[in-house]
């Protein structure tokens, strides 16, 4: 007997790490008008509504998820572009101990 809701999550996880704050660890406010689902953003319930029911959005609502998309977009992209520049200064600085302290 499996412990999954329709959201293919266990009854235990309700998709929050133990070190959230205080603010995550409020109940969500947002809830999906069609399945029910609950959010913390409106942000979030944007996404989720463009991407499981994109159908059942007007113009305006399909806007806001292209927006919201094209958005979240940029913060990967600069993610990316930090967390590679990050691994590049690591890579360099090891290589230049390495050539200090081994010759």
């Amino acid at each position: 007997m499996s412990a999954r809701d329709s959201g293919g999550r266990t009854d235990g996880d309700d998709g929050r790490s133990d070190g959230a704050d205080a603010e995550a660890s409020a109940d969500p406010a947002f809830d999906c008008g069609d399945c029910g689902r609950a959010f913390y953003t409106e942000e979030l319930l944007v996404l989720h509504r463009g991407v499981r029911h994109p159908n059942a959005l007007d113009a305006a609502e399909q806007e806001a998820y292209r927006e919201a998309y094209a958005a979240e977009e940029r913060e990967i992209r600069s993610f990316r572009l930090r967390a590679l520049a990050v691994l590049v200064l690591l890579y360099f600085g090891f290589l230049f101990l390495y050539v200090i302290y081994a010759s």
